[in-house]
């Protein structure tokens, strides 16, 4: 599959297409999640409810989701090059008519368009990982995954032009960023034939993995690492101007603080994938997530109680810089979590990376865009904001759970006569 991989002219093509892939997809993640920042706006314009404002900032990441698929096999099909550019091109006209929507069914509509964005990454994970040997796609692919880090940018560039001009300013700058970034992934990346899907292999073998009940187990993982930070990276913001009343340029640097390392670092990941193995990272990831989600679910409480003295009141609460220190140590866990299930994929499926990451990829983003509207919907019924955590809590259980039944147990409890059988641990 890497063939010429040691010649120098090949590692060079390889680095400029893992550089310039990355840049793309950063650019295209910060357009994805623009809704983040300028639903707050939107969201007072138009008088919206919680509920509401998470259908609005969840309606680009379901096209962006729902499209994995078949770019993935696209891209194994016809290559990463051509598809990754068209892509990007169709997104421009979407990015620049978002400044001039007044209602909201144009916003949901357009976000619709906005959205195929966010199918870039089942485009850049293949397209990048056959460029490299097998032992550095871990690598490969957590750099290209770093472009995450474009739901920071976001945070950083939408709340100046939003402050400077007005939320309407920030889609068209997006748009002339898109198209910039479109004439240099042009110039600077490249084709292998080499690396497309052989032509007798038909779109129905593979999607045959569907029925791979590993890959269901990985579809799990990755609603949580990616979904679930998708999620909070359009919600926080919010989250900390309701929650502690802060300015929105303050409360999206703060959000920043989860956003950005959980992108950045999914580079570091995939190096430590490589290294000790997908299993291992991802077991982590998960135990670190359980205690974070768990300490962030606890809602602002005040009680009393009745001492030898008299009623003394108690508040029990995270303040503002506990409850971003957690979020800093969850967005780093769920970046090598990010790294870790692909890691997972090229090692199971290194023949049908584009279509297995697409599908994975789908179900990462349908978590993605399913938790802000129940997020919204929770906080409307339970007036609780905590109780977004207190779901992705209950979630990350069910594949603690499943993960530990499948990939950790390996002795056979039942096993007759009370002898320890060892089993193989599925994965």
């Amino acid at each position: 599959m890497q063939s010429g991989a040691e010649s120098p002219r090949h590692t060079r093509q390889a680095w400029s297409v893992l550089i310039v892939s990355t840049l793309a997809f950063t650019v295209c993640f910060m357009v994805w999640m623009m809704f983040g920042v300028i639903g707050i706006p939107i969201k007072k314009m138009l008088n919206l409810s919680s509920t509401q404002f998470g259908l609005l900032t969840a309606m680009p990441v379901l096209t962006g989701s729902l499209v994995r698929v078949p770019l993935g096999i696209w891209t194994d099909r016809y290559g990463g090059r051509i598809v990754m550019a068209l892509l990007m091109a169709t997104t421009v006209p979407a990015i620049w008519m978002m400044g001039y929507a007044t209602e909201y069914w144009h916003f949901l509509v357009i976000g619709l368009f906005v959205g195929l964005a966010g199918g870039s990454f089942s485009v850049g994970t293949p397209y990048v990982a056959r460029w490299f040997p097998k032992h550095r796609q871990g690598m490969a692919m957590g750099v290209y995954g770093a472009g995450n880090s474009g739901a920071a940018v976001n945070k950083f560039v939408a709340p100046v032009i939003l402050v400077a001009f007005g939320w309407a300013a920030v889609p068209h700058v997006y748009a002339a960023i898109m198209l910039g970034t479109l004439v240099l992934f042009w110039l600077f990346s490249h084709s292998d034939p080499a690396h497309l899907v052989p032509s007798n292999v038909r779109f129905t073998d593979q999607l045959r993995a569907l029925k791979d009940p590993k890959v269901l187990k990985y579809c799990q993982y990755y609603s949580i690492v990616f979904g679930g930070y998708v999620a909070l990276s359009l919600w926080m913001v919010q989250y900390y101007v309701g929650e502690y009343g802060l300015d929105i340029r303050v409360a999206a640097l703060l959000a920043a603080c989860f956003s950005l390392p959980g992108g950045v670092l999914r580079a570091i990941g995939g190096v430590l994938s490589d290294r000790f193995g997908a299993h291992s990272v991802t077991w982590w990831v998960m135990w670190v997530s359980w205690i974070c989600l768990f300490l962030l679910s606890y809602p602002q409480t005040d009680f009393t109680v009745q001492t030898v003295n008299g009623p003394t009141t108690f508040h029990i609460g995270l303040n503002v810089y506990a409850f971003t220190g957690l979020m800093f140590l969850l967005g780093i866990s769920w970046a090598f979590g990010k790294a870790s299930v692909f890691k997972y994929i090229s090692d199971d499926y290194p023949h049908n990376i584009g279509a297995i990451s697409g599908i994975v990829g789908l179900a990462g983003g349908m978590g993605g865009f399913i938790l802000p509207i129940l997020f919204g919907a929770l906080m409307d019924w339970t007036g609780v904001r905590s109780s977004a955590f207190m779901l992705m809590y209950g979630v990350v259980w069910v594949s603690l759970i499943w993960m530990y039944f499948t990939e950790v147990r390996r002795t056979d409890v039942m096993a007759p006569h009370g002898t320890a059988a060892l089993a193989p641990a599925a994965r």
